[in-house]
């Protein structure tokens, strides 16, 4: 008789109270017999976990793939904005500025008759303008100046500019001359309000100007240069014994004081 029961009576099993050890597993993932031939029930909770990948959970692979996006996605954010941070970081390009060559006259100058020290010290070419003619300026030497000359110069197209120049004894003398010529000069037109010829040329001279003549960081004399509102400028200037005026078109009169060099 067994001891589970009594003959009639139900027979009593004793209550499962779950595995008490795991499966032998085979390479492929089967639960292999117990040593009496009889199969071992399944750990189905095991099975759900586990794969047919040797042991690998089935949930794993998913959850890879999905983290993997989430940082491939993040690092590509990282970039792209990385990329902002640096375009906005970034100093835009310094403005540059372009220099060109003076211009030079597209005609040969003509030779000069006199040939003193002075004559010969005096340019025969302004920027585009080119030596015309040269004659004596009988006025200047009948106002004290040891020598004086006019001369005119060409841009070979029709434009033209005028210079005196004289050579005084003293430099006294030479400011004194200065001085006459300055006092004959236009005066500047009363601020009105209303376009002046200059800037209805479209022409961006700011004018008068007056101010030192300096040689090796030293004053020799003053100049100015003013608008003779018939569009061109005058620019007189003193160095050392030389008296200069210099009559340009308004857009050049500046820039022909600078070259002239005297």
């Amino acid at each position: 008789m067994s001891d589970l029961g009594r003959p009639g009576e139900p027979e009593q099993r004793p209550e499962a109270t779950g595995p008490t050890h795991r499966p032998a597993v085979t390479p492929h993932g089967v639960p292999g017999p117990v040593a009496n031939g009889a199969p071992e029930p399944v750990d189905t909770d095991v099975a759900q976990r586990e794969g047919n990948d040797g042991g690998r959970p089935a949930w794993l692979v998913p959850v890879a793939i999905g983290v993997a996006a989430v940082v491939l996605v993040g690092v590509v954010v990282g970039v792209l904005v990385g990329r902002g941070a640096d375009d906005d970081a970034a100093p835009a390009p310094a403005a540059s500025t372009v220099l060109l060559p003076p211009p030079t006259p597209g005609v040969e100058p003509a030779a000069r008759a006199a040939t003193s020290a002075f004559a010969t010290a005096l340019p025969t070419t302004v920027l585009q303008y080119a030596l015309e003619s040269s004659q004596d300026d009988a006025e200047l030497i009948g106002a004290g100046a040891l020598e004086a000359y006019t001369e005119t110069f060409t841009d070979g197209d029709g434009g033209t500019l005028t210079v005196r120049a004289a050579q005084l004894e003293t430099p006294q003398e030479a400011t004194a001359l200065l001085e006459q010529i300055v006092s004959t000069l236009p005066a500047a037109a009363p601020d009105t309000g209303a376009p002046t010829s200059t800037e209805s040329a479209d022409i961006d001279v700011d004018l008068p100007q007056t101010g030192d003549v300096v040689v090796g960081g030293q004053p020799v004399g003053t100049f100015t240069v003013v608008d003779a509102g018939d569009g061109t400028g005058v620019a007189v200037w003193q160095n050392g014994t030389g008296v200069f005026q210099l009559t340009a078109p308004l857009a050049d009169v500046l820039d022909a004081y600078l070259a002239y060099g005297l």
